[in-house]
């Protein structure tokens, strides 16, 4: 028997409500399966299973706002044989937990399987849509395989002018979550700070020579060379990639950079790109576009606010030269970029006007120090400046 608990998505989070249950007792659950919907003050996440099994019991109810840790299931593995009593488990207190050890791999999401024709929706949906009298067959679902959750129900009972029960999460919530977040971070994180700038005219000239080949929607932005290049020098800095956990630095072999994204109505949420340093440029474009969508429609996946091994933060498109962001734990590094500006610059003896970023380092110096930073920040800029071999 596993027990399938209340994950830790990020630093800022000590307790997560389940709004959504997307399977029922006895389901064959298969790893990387989406079985729960948890709102935390980032939004509706769509919670995945990492044990293959069958889900013997449910433990919380929906709409139960529980700490980190929490068992919410028991998952019978496939060759268990079925218990003849239910097992009693007690919640974990309130409060942060001890960090579990931190997965160090892309999982692939697995839709919820659907038969033809049939009406998906989880418990808590049907319930609330009896509640505020919404026919649900006229309700599209956003959750795996098109199922319908309960923040479907509720965005089409706000657009037929019915009080909603649940209600979005409040700017000032999610702003407090991160400032307690930073807080903790700059009182037990021993940060250093180096900054440098580089001449990014040969990958502009080759950004825009591509995409004037291109459809608009194919098109590439400056932005996902940052986080290519970025992944690909990590490579050869393992102390900047990975986390801080229980008094040691564990090194991630994966590359799972964090992008942080403004939220409408405001705060900031940093989910990860997978695997980044293995993808080529037009398939990170197009997962980061879809990052970005679901990030601010508040869709995203469990793994993606839990695997994160370093963060980027861009404060490019606000005029900003420079910005010396906060590591975000556990993690041990982040990437600062500023706005690409016009500058004059010297090559040699010769003296033109080019385009230039600022880019930043945070480290943690119980892992790395400003030597080592440094050569990294040095690595990054001549990488940027050879665009095709992103």
């Amino acid at each position: 028997m596993a027990e399938f608990r209340m994950p830790s998505l990020g630093a800022d989070m000590e307790a997560g409500t389940l709004t959504d249950w997307l399977v029922k007792a006895g389901d064959t659950v298969q790893r990387g399966d989406i079985i729960a919907v948890v709102e935390t003050q980032k939004g509706a996440i769509e919670i995945e299973v990492f044990q293959e099994g069958v889900v013997e019991d449910f433990l919380v109810q929906q709409g139960t706002r529980v700490p980190v840790g929490t068992p919410l299931a028991i998952i019978r593995g496939e060759l268990e044989e079925a218990p003849t009593a239910k097992p009693t488990l007690e919640a974990e207190p309130v409060g942060r937990r001890e960090e579990e050890p931190v997965r160090q791999a892309a999982r692939p999401v697995v839709a919820l399987r659907r038969t033809e024709g049939e009406l998906r929706a989880s418990p808590a949906a049907r319930k609330l849509a009896e509640e505020l009298s919404v026919d649900l067959s006229l309700v599209t679902g956003t959750g795996p395989g098109g199922a319908i959750v309960a923040a479907d129900v509720e965005s089409a009972a706000e657009a037929a002018g019915a009080p909603a029960r649940l209600k979005r999460p409040k700017a000032a919530e999610t702003q407090k979550a991160i400032a307690a977040a930073m807080e903790h971070a700059k009182r037990e994180i021993p940060h250093y700070y180096l900054s440098t700038t580089i001449n990014l005219e040969p990958a502009m000239n080759w950004l825009e020579k591509t995409n004037a080949a291109r459809a608009v929607p194919e098109r590439l932005i400056h932005g996902v060379l940052y986080i290519k290049a970025m992944a690909q020098t990590l490579r050869n800095f393992p102390e900047l990639n990975g986390y801080w956990v229980e008094g040691e630095f564990r090194h991630s072999e994966a590359i799972h950079t964090s992008i942080a994204i403004s939220l409408r109505g405001g705060g900031l949420v940093a989910p990860a790109l997978h695997d980044a340093d293995r993808k080529d440029l037009d398939t990170l474009m197009g997962e980061f576009r879809d990052l970005v969508m679901r990030a601010r429609a508040g869709k995203l996946r469990s793994s993606e606010l839990s695997d994160a091994t370093i963060t980027i933060t861009s404060l490019g498109e606000e005029g900003v030269d420079s910005v010396f962001p906060i590591i975000y734990p556990p993690q041990v590094a982040i990437v600062g970029v500023g706005t690409v500006v016009k500058r004059p610059w010297q090559e040699d003896d010769n003296v033109s006007v080019s385009r230039v970023v600022t880019l930043s380092l945070a480290g943690d110096h119980r892992v790395s120090n400003g030597h080592r930073g440094a050569l990294f920040l040095r690595a990054l800029g001549e990488l940027l400046q050879q665009p095709k071999a992103l």
